[in-house]
C-alpha cells in the first residue's frame, strides 16, 4: 500500500501525520517505509536519525526525489506500507506520486488561507486519475483548536463539501503539545503519555486501512 501525504501548501503538518501513522502502524506489525521527497526540508528524516540514536525500533527512511513512481513500485512490492512524505507545494514529486499512490492522505488546518488552496489541489488529483483510477483522496483536518466553542470545524467541513473528490476523515487531530514534542523526541505520539493524541492516531490510521 502507497499513502502519500502531501499538499500544495507548507506548513499544514504533512511530516507530524507521516511519522505518527508510520510508528501506529509499525506498531500494529506492518513493515513500513517512508520516503522523504522534500529536497530542502528533512524533518522525516530528521526524526528517524533522532529514534534510532535514542534506541527506539527504527523505521526505514530514505530520500528520494524527481519521478518517483518507478521507485514507488518497487518499494511497494518489498513494504507493507510505503509512506511519501511529499514538499509542501506544488512539485514533480507529488505528481508522480500521485500515479503510484493508492491514497492521497490530506493535512488541511482548519484555516482561510489553507482551505483557499484546496481547489487547486482537487485539479492536480483529478489530473492524477487520468493515470490512475483508483487514487483515492482522504482529507484529515489538523491542528484543530482544542477550544470547544470554537466554528472552524464545522465551517472547514462545509467548504471542503464543495469538493466531493475529497473524502473528510471522521477523526480530527488537534493543536497538542504532544505532536510537537514527538517531532524532537524521535517518537509518536501513539508512544507518549497524551492519551487523547494516541487515539486521534490509532483512529485516523483505522479509517485509512478500512476505506
Amino acid at each position: 500500500m502507497i499513502i502519500l501525504v502531501a499538499h500544495q501548501k507548507g506548513g499544514v503538518g504533512k511530516s507530524t501525520v507521516a511519522v505518527n501513522v508510520a510508528v501506529e502502524l509499525s506498531a500494529r506489525g506492518k513493515d513500513v517505509i517512508i520516503v522523504e521527497a522534500d529536497p530542502t526540508v528533512h524533518t522525516s528524516s530528521n526524526w528517524a536519525k533522532d529514534r534510532e540514536e535514542a534506541g527506539h525500533s527504527p523505521i526505514q527512511t530514505v530520500q528520494k526525489t524527481g519521478n518517483l513512481r518507478a521507485t514507488l513500485l518497487d518499494l511497494d512490492n518489498k513494504y507493507d506500507v510505503v509512506l511519501v512524505d511529499a514538499p509542501g507545494k506544488d512539485s514533480s514529486e507529488m505528481r508522480t506520486a500521485m500515479t503510484a499512490a493508492d491514497m492521497i492522505l490530506v493535512p488541511i488546518q482548519p484555516t482561510q488561507p489553507d482551505l483557499d488552496t484546496t481547489q487547486g489541489l482537487v485539479i492536480t488529483i483529478n489530473q492524477a486519475k487520468d493515470f490512475n483510477p483508483d487514487l483515492k483522496a482522504l482529507a484529515v483536518l489538523n491542528r484543530v483548536p482544542t477550544n470547544v466553542f470554537s466554528d472552524s470545524v464545522r465551517e472547514a467541513r462545509s467548504y471542503l463539501s464543495e469538493f466531493p473528490e475529497l473524502r473528510v476523515a471522521q477523526t480530527r487531530l488537534h493543536e497538542r503539545k504532544a505532536y510537537q514534542n514527538s517531532l524532537s523526541e524521535g517518537l509518536g505520539v501513539v508512544e507518549m503519555k497524551d492519551g487523547k493524541a494516541r487515539a486521534e492516531i490509532q483512529l485516523l490510521t483505522e479509517e485509512v486501512l478500512t476505506w
